[in-house]
C-alpha cells in the first residue's frame, strides 16, 4: 500500500494521520511550498515586531497610550497568538500600560461565541488568568461609525473603540471570499456588526462575484470594502502570520493594516499555491487548519474531480463540530441565517464521502442536504468504498489540506 501522512487534529494534539492507497492506484500529493517550512523561533518574531511595514513599532505606538485592545482571530483560524503575545504585551507594559486596562477580543465575525477552553487552546493559560477577555457580540454593542465610501454601514464593537491603542493578531490564508484573510478582515467581519457583516457578504459581494474566490484578490471587490472599513475603525497595528502544516508559524508580517498585509499576500500566493490537475478519478481532501469550516476543502475537491465520474472524499475531524455561523448556517429544517439558502445534493455523477470520526447531520450544510453526502467512521471503511469503485485502477489526488491552499490560476 501506499501511504501519505496530512496533518490531523490541530488543537487536540495534533496528531497526524495516516491513509494508504493500493499500489495500482496513481496517487499525487499536492503540496504547496509553504508548508516544509521550518517554524520561526522567538527571535524571529521579536525582529518582525521590531521592523514593521509602514507603521511606527509597537514601542512608539504604546507611548501615551491608556487602554490598548487585542483582537485575535477565533478559533477557526490556526494561528498560535500565544507563540506572539510575550512580544506585544511587554511593550505595552513597559509603557505603562496596567494589565487592567489590556483586553482582548475574539473576531467572531458571526461565528459561534469561543468558551474558555478555546480562550486557553489560543492564548494560554496565564493569559486567560491575567487579562480580560470578551466575546464578540454581533448583535449589540457595536458602534456606528457611519457609512463607508460605498454606503455600507459600518458598526464596530464597541469595546475595540473604547480602547486608544488598537492591535490586530491573526493569520493570512487563501479565503473563499476576499482572496486572502489577515489584514483588516479582524475587523471586517471580524468585530463588525451584523448589519455591517450582511451588507459586506451580501450586497458589497453581489456588486462583482466573479472577484472574489480563493486565492482572487487583486481587484477583489470585498477587499476594497475591507481597506476602507479597517481605515474607520482606526485599527493601527496587524500582525499576520503565514502558517506551515504543523499549525506553526513560518513567517510574520507587522505593522500598517493594509501595507503589511499587502506584503503578507505577495508572500502567501507562494507560500500556499498548489498546483492544480483536474479531473481525477479520486480526490482526498483533508482539513486541518479551519476543520471546523470544511466545506472550503469541498470547493478543492470539486476543482479537482472528474466531473463525469468520480469521488471527493473530506477527511475531517473536528471534535467540536462545524462552527456555529449565524450569517450562513441553518437554524431549522427550512431555514438558517439571514443568508442562509438550503442546499441540494451533488450531482449524480460525483460521489462524496465525508471520513469523521465525530459526525452529525447537520455538519454539512454549507454545501449539500444530508442525503447527498456518504458518511464513514474511518480510512478503512473509506478505502473499502473507493476500492468497490475503482477495482482496476485510479487516478488520486491528495490535497493535505483543503483549508489552506488555493490553486494557482
Amino acid at each position: 500500500m501506499q501511504k501519505v501522512t496530512v496533518p490531523n487534529l490541530l488543537w487536540y494534539g495534533n496528531h497526524p494521520r495516516d491513509i494508504c492507497f493500493p499500489e495500482r492506484w496513481d496517487v499525487d500529493v499536492l503540496a504547496p511550498a509553504g508548508f516544509s517550512k521550518p517554524a520561526l523561533d522567538g527571535a524571529g518574531i521579536q525582529r518582525a515586531l521590531e521592523e514593521p511595514i509602514g507603521s511606527l513599532s509597537l514601542t512608539e505606538l504604546a507611548a501615551g497610550k491608556r487602554e490598548a485592545v487585542i483582537v485575535f482571530d477565533d478559533i477557526t483560524r490556526p494561528t498560535p497568538v500565544k507563540d506572539i503575545l510575550p512580544h506585544v504585551l511587554e511593550p505595552l507594559h513597559a509603557a505603562g500600560i496596567p494589565a487592567a486596562n489590556v483586553r482582548f477580543i475574539p473576531a467572531l465575525g458571526t461565528h459561534g461565541a469561543m468558551t474558555n477552553i478555546d480562550f486557553r487552546k489560543k492564548l494560554g493559560d496565564d493569559i486567560v488568568a491575567t487579562y480580560p477577555i470578551y466575546n464578540h457580540n454581533c448583535f449589540e454593542n457595536c458602534d456606528y461609525l457611519g457609512e463607508s465610501a460605498s454606503g455600507v454601514p459600518v458598526y464596530v464593537n464597541r469595546e475595540f473603540m473604547a480602547c486608544d491603542l488598537r492591535i490586530g493578531i491573526g493569520c493570512i490564508t487563501p479565503h473563499v471570499h476576499v482572496g486572502f484573510g489577515g489584514g483588516g478582515k479582524i475587523v471586517l467581519p471580524g468585530i463588525a456588526g451584523i448589519e455591517t457583516i450582511q451588507a459586506f457578504h451580501g450586497e458589497v459581494m453581489a456588486r462583482d462575484p466573479e472577484t472574489a474566490g480563493l486565492g482572487r484578490f487583486e481587484g477583489n471587490v470585498m477587499y476594497k470594502e475591507i481597506i476602507d472599513v479597517v481605515r474607520m475603525s482606526g485599527l493601527q497595528l496587524k500582525i499576520d502570520a503565514l502558517l506551515n502544516d504543523h499549525g506553526e508559524i513560518a513567517d510574520l508580517f507587522v505593522g500598517d493594516p493594509v501595507k503589511a498585509h499587502l506584503e503578507g499576500v505577495a508572500a502567501a500566493k507562494e507560500h500556499y499555491g498548489t498546483r492544480a490537475t483536474p479531473g481525477n478519478d479520486v480526490v482526498v481532501v483533508n482539513s486541518y487548519a479551519k476543520y471546523n469550516e470544511m466545506a472550503i476543502s469541498m470547493m478543492m475537491g470539486l476543482a479537482s474531480v472528474n466531473f463525469a465520474r468520480g469521488t471527493v472524499v473530506l477527511v475531517v475531524d473536528a471534535p467540536e463540530g462545524q462552527v456555529t455561523h449565524y450569517l450562513l448556517r441553518s437554524f431549522g429544517k427550512e431555514y438558517g441565517g439571514r443568508l442562509y439558502f438550503k442546499r441540494g445534493v451533488p450531482p449524480e455523477t460525483v460521489k462524496v464521502i465525508v471520513c469523521t470520526a465525530y459526525p452529525d447531520r447537520t455538519m454539512c450544510d454549507l454545501f449539500s442536504a444530508p442525503e447527498g453526502i456518504i458518511i464513514t467512521p474511518g480510512w478503512d471503511e473509506t478505502l473499502a468504498l473507493l476500492e468497490a469503485d475503482y477495482p482496476e485502477g485510479a487516478s488520486v489526488a491528495v490535497i493535505p489540506d483543503g483549508t489552506m491552499q488555493y490553486f494557482e490560476a
